[in-house]
């Protein structure tokens, strides 16, 4: 499959592997020696592919813009809970064996500072994921319709915290905004709608829409 012209090694087949250099002229490659690429591996856009993307990343440029107000909003409700959990936990125990002053004030430092990592994540998770609807990865494409479809399990809890008034979320004592609660039913509704857009797209033409050329 090689030969020395002197300097290097030089393949004899031709650069889209249907023909051999036999030393004097190219003839047809047969058999096992074909190494041109598998026929229908090629995809090409459709109709649908420019919409998927725009949609993907509109997705996931609000999902991040709104995961960065979270521990502006989230962290006060999410200290104060801390604190009268811990207030609660100190009541009962014995005398001298409470923790150290400062205690409650270093956890509740400690969960706004986790608040901060899951806000990191969730923009890493978005920076990848714009880049492959841009690039339009396939293994992005997956990506997202699994973490699309992960987001559904959120969906009855949403919609009981609305139609409760937020005493599902309440009962763990974690006091939210009221709107809290509708952002976050309009948010899993619009994920169910473009998980289903992309499930549907998948099945009928391919990743991000993309049919096989033949």
């Amino acid at each position: 499959m090689y030969y020395w012209d002197g300097q290097a090694w030089i393949s004899t087949l031709s650069p889209d592997g249907r023909q051999r250099w036999d030393g004097a002229r190219w003839v047809a490659a047969t058999g096992a020696t074909q190494y041109g690429p598998p026929p229908g591996a090629a995809r090409e856009p459709t109709s649908w592919t420019r919409p998927l993307q725009y949609a993907v990343i509109a997705w996931y440029g609000l999902s991040v813009a709104y995961a960065l107000t979270i521990p502006f909003w989230m962290g006060g409700a999410m200290s104060n809970l801390m604190r009268r959990e811990m207030e609660r936990q100190q009541a009962n125990y014995p005398p001298g064996e409470a923790p150290p002053p400062g205690f409650i004030d270093t956890m509740t430092t400690f969960m706004t500072g986790v608040l901060w990592i899951v806000v990191f994540v969730s923009f890493v998770i978005a920076v990848v994921a714009i880049a492959g609807a841009l690039r339009r990865w396939t293994w992005a494409y997956y990506a997202v319709l699994v973490l699309l479809g992960l987001g559904l399990f959120a969906l009855p809890a949403d919609i009981g915290n609305v139609l409760s008034g937020g005493r599902v979320a309440g009962a763990s004592g974690l006091g939210l905004p009221s709107w809290s609660y509708w952002a976050g039913l309009v948010s899993a509704i619009l994920g169910a709608a473009l998980f289903a857009w992309m499930l549907v797209a998948l099945v009928r033409r391919g990743p991000w829409g993309m049919k096989r050329v033949s």
